[in-house]
């Protein structure tokens, strides 16, 4: 006891003193540059903690609150981190487009670091040659149109066993987790693509491979007191460091497994002389088979590492499940709580493509009402609420003086609910998103790609997420197919609403599943 005790009064001690040190580091700073450094407003730092106290658990919301006071461009500090935040399409288009340069590294944290292999990834990875060759990679072999269009007959068989499973449970009257079930569909869609396996055959392997994806989407996203207090950063006060570790080898089980198997298949095949991908993913060789090729490419531009194969395959595997699945499940509960845009779309639908054959990708461009519920369910509910980059070197923004390691955060959440560029921003209408065209509806010109900055679910510039086509198909088809073939009742009566409470994670989860009964609207339902 008196080992513990000591050990707890020199720790006393010792955090009295950085106090002190840093109370008089402060007032020299502000006395010795006020008029040398020129910040961002902000509200006044507290020493040690800076404006931890003025953050709730979910952070985008407090942005908005602290930017509502002191403007679109802000400065606060979270412990001893600098961060600028960003809460107007002026200033993003600033920070993403005409200063991009001075803007182009992602902040790191210890759980992504961690989770992605000390940055062995893409999404996260330093802006440089590697990340340069990535991108790259991503744009003219893994995920262009090209390659995203040979997949078209996985996804379709993906898209029917969901639908079949959900229409045997509505058969029976079940109550379905929406998210858990759409989860399943884009896991399967994912992996199928990635690696020619479904992470889905059986229902613990199902659950096993959803809680690695949240777990890991809300390690990274969730506030550490270790990435912004040094005195902190080494105690684990709130047990990141175990869950981080038991979240890496759940995931490493699952994904050591499949490429060891694939790597065997592969030399197998070499020995056969077989070009073929011996599966069931239609002839067309995986995600994993294209970045296994670069591996052992020794003429390779960068030479691909296991390590970052893995870390890449979970930016895929997060950014192409949680994100997709996240977004379909709000987009069903807004349009549970709007049933006239339920309807409006179903008419669309029922217009479009008819009762008789299931909706096809190839018929999306000709429903602007379903583009235009995805784009407004971005607007209110974007998959990444904030848009992370970091400073990478001083420089100036709007005549503010920016430090070169200031985290900057794009508030995309806030900016889509800013009345001052959205009339009635909290109520959910798909038609801001359309045009009236010679008498027929048509998609309004403002889109996702990242050039209108009111409105950034998938960010802008170089960093722009390189999976964007990929996830509009998923949602759009998975929301279509959802709306066609299903009624979706919840609660206890035809006016039953839902909640739209938020958690906190590196996406926007919904604060408790959206729980439906579906009841078919297709009976039989035309699965041929």
């Amino acid at each position: 006891m008196a080992v513990i005790d000591g050990y707890a009064m020199e720790f006393l001690v010792y955090l009295i003193t950085t106090l002190v040190l840093t109370s008089i580091s402060i007032y020299l700073f502000r006395t010795r540059n006020k008029h040398k450094v020129r910040l961002p407003p902000g509200p006044l730092a507290l020493p040690i903690i800076g404006h931890l106290h003025l953050m709730s658990s979910i952070p985008h919301q407090s942005f908005q609150k602290l930017s509502n006071r002191y403007g679109p461009l802000i400065h606060i500090l979270l412990g001893s981190v600098p961060c600028i935040i960003v809460s107007s399409p002026e200033v993003a288009k600033e920070v993403l487009k005409s200063q991009e340069l001075d803007f182009t590294s992602r902040p790191m944290s210890l759980a992504v670091n961690y989770l992605t292999y000390d940055s062995a990834d893409f999404i996260f990875a330093p802006y440089g040659p590697y990340w340069r060759f990535m991108k790259k990679l991503c744009m003219t072999e893994l995920l262009n149109g090209q390659i995203l269009n040979q997949f078209v007959p996985m996804r379709k068989e993906e898209l029917r066993r969901f639908l079949k499973s959900i229409f045997n449970m509505s058969l029976l009257g079940k109550a379905i987790n929406v998210r858990q079930q759409v989860m399943r569909l884009t896991n399967n869609t994912i992996t199928r693509m990635m690696m020619n396996t479904r992470c889905s055959e059986t229902e613990d392997q199902a659950e096993q491979v959803i809680m690695v994806a949240q777990e890991a989407t809300e390690l990274a996203g969730t506030f550490n007191l270790s990435d912004y207090i040094g005195i902190c950063r080494h105690l684990d006060l709130q047990g990141f460091g175990r869950r981080m570790k038991d979240t890496r080898r759940r995931f490493d089980n699952i994904i050591d497994k499949i490429i060891m198997e694939h790597e065997e298949a592969r030399s197998q095949k070499k020995k056969m002389g077989s070009t073929s991908d011996g599966g069931n993913n239609h002839g067309v060789k995986t995600l994993l088979d294209l970045l296994l090729d670069i591996c052992e490419d020794e003429e390779a531009e960068v030479r691909l590492t296991k390590s970052n194969v893995k870390a890449f395959l979970l930016d895929l595997f997060l950014a192409g499940t949680d994100t997709s699945a996240v977004t379909i499940e709000w987009a069903m509960s807004e349009l549970i709580n709007n049933p006239s845009v339920l309807e409006k779309a179903r008419e669309e639908m029922d217009l479009v493509v008819g009762k008789s054959r299931l909706v096809e990708e190839s018929d999306i461009p000709n429903l602007p009402y379903l583009q235009a519920i995805v784009k407004e369910t971005l607007r209110l509910h974007p998959g990444a609420p904030l848009v992370l980059r970091a400073s990478t070197r001083d420089c100036k923004l709007l005549g503010y003086d920016i430090p070169g390691n200031a985290r900057t955060l794009v508030n995309v959440w806030a900016i889509g609910r800013d009345p001052k560029y959205w009339d009635n921003p909290l109520q959910f209408q798909p038609e801001r998103f359309m045009m009236i065209e010679d008498g027929k509806n048509k998609s309004s010109q403002i889109d996702v790609r990242g050039q209108h900055y009111q409105f950034l679910p998938f960010g802008s510039g170089r960093r722009i997420c390189p999976g964007l086509t990929l996830g509009l198909q998923t949602v759009q088809m998975g929301l279509a197919s959802m709306i066609q073939c299903f009624e979706w009742k919840v609660g206890d009566g035809k006016h039953a609403k839902v909640d739209m409470e938020e958690s906190a994670s590196l996406t926007l989860p919904r604060a408790h599943h959206l729980i439906c009964v579906p009841v078919p609207r297709l009976n039989p339902l035309p699965l041929t």
